[in-house]
């Protein structure tokens, strides 16, 4: 597995600790093979203007994931609006890092093949969300 991490037009910052090694139990917890993953951290407009382009959206999001997963082996881009993380953070009410953190999982998710587009697809991510962050991310 090879972990990626880009700053488009922001500053950069250190990301979270043992960021491979978590993303590989992740993957591994559920019963895929790691493979390349690209975490590309950028601002919003930046962002709003991927998910213009290539999803037909005009709002902010947090999280867009380019899914290039085969053959149960997960990769590809998760792009992240530091922005985004910064004002959810605030909204609630927890640090960045660990928002950060949720948004990693969130698009780790993605690549594995969760949506959020139904309510219950939105309760089981979460659920994940919050597994994943409680078990592998807060050691």
């Amino acid at each position: 597995m090879k972990i990626n991490v880009f700053f488009e037009e922001i500053e950069k910052f250190e990301k979270p600790e043992n960021l491979k090694q978590k993303l590989e139990q992740l993957i591994e917890g559920e019963h895929r093979i790691p493979g390349d993953i690209n975490i590309i951290f950028c601002h919003d407009d930046y962002l709003l203007k991927l998910n213009k382009d290539y999803l037909n959206h005009d709002y902010y999001t947090d999280v867009i994931t380019f899914d290039f997963s085969g053959q149960n082996i997960i990769s590809g881009d998760i792009f992240i609006s530091t922005d985004r993380v910064r004002e959810n953070a605030q909204l609630y009410t927890t640090d960045f890092i660990t928002e950060l953190q949720r948004v990693i999982i969130h698009g780790t998710l993605h690549l594995i093949g969760f949506n959020d587009k139904e309510e219950e697809e939105k309760k089981t991510m979460t659920m994940k969300e919050d597994f994943y962050l409680n078990s592998i991310f807060s050691k």
